[in-house]
Order: structure tokens, then sequence, then C-alpha cells
């Protein structure tokens, strides 16, 4: 059977006791294991907020129009981001009909913070950083820039679930006003698809759950916990579907309870890589600062014929995968051709192998081994 690049492994005995309580009571949607998960995500995180919703691209969303209407952002504003990314975190900025600015990227394929600085005009508004990989990048420096220019600062933190710097989740650090993960199929805390949007402002998160519900002031779990069944509620906004479920949420709880102990063995594959690497001078490895605390979604190389190691490896049953291609590169972000060569040169050569938990240490030492051999 052929490695995969990525996937997931559910604690399955545990996911189906949770599934199957939730369908016994009758209560698969919001609420319920929602709440469960979003107080038990607090607790891990150090969030004083957070909301379930379905994904991490419609949490981006929320975040972008939230803030756009709290501080009066007009159509055509500007949020600066990076290229190297997947697409959700760019088209979030179209959404709301305002102007991605792209910045180029560090050794870590995060943000570099000397161009963002650059890149802020009289009509910037925000920052969006991913941290690439789990990687916290130089995400200190990018806090600094937004508050020397008074700029709002969203984390997509869709790699980052389980990073910390020194025992802190850096989504709670001060000078970010939200923070957004990912619990798709294949992140490190799988479900089928969901996410968590953490607002800084309880006031954010409010107005957060009530967009991602259409709009409604009161959800259908707090209209039911209420003695008798509240029917009566108005809508405020026009809002959107955007809430996560509690069949989601039931597999996330389990999920959770293992992410720390999944993260430690993602460490120790990625410490295998790199060693194995380290004297290959044709093999240029994306380090991370906190290597000892980072979350490692992904195991990037870059190479010098990134086409012929991916073909030469599934000659052995290997999958390998790019994340990501430089998102300058499709139609609605052309605009910003030769604004950020390191990302455009890096989109080139980076491969993504294989990092999961049904990896043994012998499938790690046969990958490094067949890459090794064949980029020399």
């Amino acid at each position: 059977m052929a490695i995969q690049v990525l996937k997931p492994k559910f604690h399955v005995d545990e996911c189906m006791a949770e599934v199957r309580e939730c369908l016994e009571m009758g209560w698969t949607g919001m609420g319920f294991k929602t709440v469960q998960f979003e107080e038990t995500w607090k607790k891990y995180t150090g969030h004083e907020n957070a909301y379930f919703i379905n994904s991490n691209t419609v949490g981006l969303h929320l975040a972008v129009k939230i803030l756009k209407e709290k501080y009066g952002w007009e159509d055509g504003d500007e949020i600066i981001s990076t290229p190297i990314t997947f697409v959700s975190t760019n088209h979030a900025v179209l959404y709301e009909n305002l102007h991605v600015t792209f910045a180029d990227v560090d050794e870590y394929l995060c943000l570099d913070p000397d161009d963002v600085e650059k890149k802020i005009n009289e009509r910037t508004r925000a920052v969006i950083f991913v941290g690439y990989g789990g990687r916290v990048g130089q995400l200190e420096r990018i806090i600094e820039v937004c508050k020397k220019h008074g700029l709002r600062l969203i984390l997509d933190a869709a790699h980052m679930s389980g990073t910390r710097v020194n025992g802190v989740c850096p989504g709670t650090w001060d000078g970010i006003d939200v923070t957004v993960y990912s619990f798709q199929a294949v992140k490190n805390l799988p479900t089928g698809d969901s996410g968590m949007i953490c607002f800084r402002d309880a006031e954010d998160d409010k107005v957060c759950r009530q967009l991602a519900w259409l709009g409604i002031n009161k959800d259908t779990y707090a209209r039911s916990n209420t003695g008798t069944y509240a029917w009566k509620y108005d809508v405020d906004n026009v809002g959107y579907k955007y809430n996560g479920n509690a069949i989601m949420a039931g597999i996330g709880l389990v999920q959770l309870k293992y992410l720390d102990e999944d993260n430690a063995r993602r460490r120790q594959i990625v410490n295998m890589y790199n060693e194995a690497f380290k004297d290959n001078g044709r093999i240029q490895i994306i380090g991370a600062p906190y290597p000892d605390e980072c979350s490692y979604h992904i195991y990037e190389i870059a190479v010098p014929d990134r086409e012929a190691l991916m073909d030469e490896l599934h000659k052995h049953d290997i999958n390998c995968g790019v994340h990501y291609r430089d998102n300058i590169e499709y139609k609605m972000y052309r605009y910003a051709e030769g604004t950020c060569p390191r990302a455009r040169n890096l989109s080139e050569h980076i491969i993504t192998l294989p990092l999961h938990m049904w990896l043994t240490d012998e499938d790690v030492a046969e990958i490094a081994r067949l890459t090794n051999e064949f980029v020399k």
C-alpha cells in the first residue's frame, strides 16, 4: 500500500461513542457537544472566547467581515497577506470587497515583517499572518509592526493546533485580534471538517455567533434550554450558515485528548528527516523557531528539481504534495506578479514529504534515504 503524504489517525471506538451519544440524544446540530468542545478548547489554549464553526475558511471570512464593520473599513481597503497559503486565506479578503496586498515570506515560509512594513500604505487596515506548517515564524515582530501602524491582526492558525511558545498558545498573545483554527479532515486535530474562531473581544465573539447562525439572535440550543421551547427570535443581521455541529464536535473532543501526544510524534519524525538531510547541500530544510513546541502539520524541503523527485518517490509508492503554489499565479491575484520573489522561488521548489501518525521509523528512514540518493 502506498504511503500517503497526509493521513489522519482517528481513535475510532471513542469517536463512535461520542457520535452514538449525539444520535441517541437526538441532537446532532449546534449546541450540546459544540458548547462542550468550545469550553474544552478554551481551557486547552487559554483563549477567553471560542466559537465552533464548520471550517477555518468561514472563520476567516467572519474575522474579516466583523473587523471591517467594527472599524469602518471601506471597499477597496487593503489587507496584507502571504502568497504561500491555501487560497481560502486570501479569498476571505475578496469576499468582503477588500484588496489583498501580498508581502514576501521568510526562511520559515511565514510573512517577512520587513516586507510587510514596506507594503503598508494609507489604505492598509490589517495583516493576516499564516502560521505555516504550525510555525510561529516572526509573529512577535509582526505584532510590533501592526501596533506601530495601528493595524488589526488576524492569525490564520489552520496548521497551529497545539503549537506553543514557552508553553503559551501564540493565538492568545496581546496584539492579535482574532485567531482561526482548522480541524479539517487531515489536520493535526482532525474531524470531518470544522474549525474554531477565537476573538479577543467578547463583543466580537457575540457578533460572530449571530452572523454564523444567519443573524438570528438566539440559537436553537439556547432556545431549548429555557424550561420551555422559546420559539420566538429576531434576525438582526443578514448572516450565514457557518455554525459547527455536534457530530464534528464529538470527534474533536476525542482527538483533542491525543493532540499533544500526536504532535510529539510529529516532532520526532521531523527530527529524523532533519538529521537525514542536514549534510545534503542540495536540500534546503524549512526550519522552525521553537521547534520543540511546533505542531508541524506539514514537513517541507526545497530541492532543485521537485517534479523529478516526486516522480521518483512515486515509483516507490510514496506520495508527496506541494503546500503551496504561489497564490499570485492564480488569475484573481496576478495583479501582484513580481512583488514576492522569494515566495515564487520557494513555491517552485518546495515538496511536502509524508508526515502523519501512521508512519513508522522505518518508513521515515526509507523516504529520507530515497530522497537523499536522488537529490545529489
